[in-house]
């Protein structure tokens, strides 16, 4: 019998070497300084030139790597396009040495400039008050609460600076690539405005961080809108993709490519069910704060950096809860937030 999930490749390809997934599709991982030590990007053939899709993490180091992709894969033509699906310094941490060094345009969604230009700006200070008041009335401790805000400036240190022109990139806009047309389907909820791009003749996605393969892309309420409701725009983008052929080949930002578009979706859809439902037992006989939550939903020891991520999916969670009507909130005098299953 077929396994839902069919991992295409065996073989990865190695730092500065490129490996052919489809005509005119290569791919190449770039080391990350995280837990999720890689991110897949692409070199996609564009008649005289090149597109990249996505940069890597800013850094000497990926700069060097790419260099050894340039002199390899490249047979003398330029890169003519950089298109970044969304502004996380993995995506977007190159594009401003990219650009500069082939003179080549950005080509991504008018939110996510606009997000990147705002997190690698300077800032008076006001984030982290921000921030602050918002992971006090999450429940965070004072000892948790340096690593979380210590967050709120880190953006700068993986990010090149920004280029400050762009070709905006719209939803449901076909980009001729080379001999396809790539059509643009906006991911919600991990990030503001993500831009996958499907090839439906040719059975191909490039999906970002918005569909992966063996893990759920990151979900998470942000101090800078506290009241958002991330989970209910993620689950509502993956219907955007149910028109799309079932053998198509997924080009994920993380682990390898797949087929089994709609059967990871399926999954993604059950896992974020689950959690929601494990909220709603843990929250109806005593009122929970965001962390006690977090606790119940994550019951691993958590770094520093993936606290984070994990008190904003327990957020996240939460918000969906609240704006279904499902759960009441109540500040209590010590300024935290509690829950409680209606």
């Amino acid at each position: 019998m077929k396994p839902e999930i069919d991992y295409r490749f065996s073989e990865l390809p190695e730092g500065g070497t490129t490996m052919r997934v489809a005509e005119g599709v290569y791919w190449l991982r770039m080391p990350l300084p995280f837990a999720l030590d890689h991110i897949n990007l692409w070199l996609l053939e564009d008649g005289e030139g090149w597109t990249i899709v996505d940069t890597g993490i800013g850094g000497e180091k990926t700069r060097t790597l790419w260099e050894g992709v340039f002199a390899s894969t490249l047979g003398g033509r330029p890169v003519t396009r950089i298109l970044v699906t969304h502004f996380h310094p993995d995506h977007i941490g190159q594009a401003g040495w990219l650009t500069q060094r082939w003179n080549a345009p950005l080509w991504i969604t008018q939110a996510e400039w606009l997000y990147g230009r705002h997190q690698r700006a300077e800032d008076d200070g006001s984030r982290e008050t921000v921030a602050r008041a918002f992971y006090s009335r999450a429940g965070v401790s004072e000892e948790q609460m340096p690593a979380l805000l210590e967050r709120v400036g880190r953006y700068r240190k993986g990010v090149e600076p920004i280029p400050a022109a762009y070709r905006r990139i719209f939803g449901g806009e076909t980009i001729r690539i080379g001999n396809r047309g790539w059509q643009v389907i906006i991911g919600e909820g991990h990030c503001p405005e993500h831009a996958c791009l499907a090839c439906p003749e040719d059975r191909l996605l490039i999906s970002g961080d918005i569909v992966l393969p063996r893990i759920s892309p990151n979900v998470s309420l942000w101090p800078q809108e506290p009241d958002g409701d991330p989970l209910a725009r993620y689950l509502g983008c993956l219907d955007r993709f149910r028109d799309l052929p079932v053998d198509t080949l997924v080009l994920p930002s993380h682990d390898t490519p797949f087929t089994g578009l709609h059967e990871r979706i399926a999954h993604l859809r059950q896992h974020h069910q689950h959690r929601l439902d494990l909220i709603l037992a843990d929250c109806a006989e005593t009122p929970r704060t965001a962390i006690e939550v977090m606790n119940a939903m994550f019951t691993r020891k958590l770094d520093m950096m993936q606290l984070g991520f994990a008190i904003g999916e327990a957020l996240a969670h939460l918000n969906r809860l609240l704006h279904d009507g499902k759960l009441a909130r109540q500040t209590g005098p010590d300024g935290v937030d509690r829950y409680r299953t209606l």
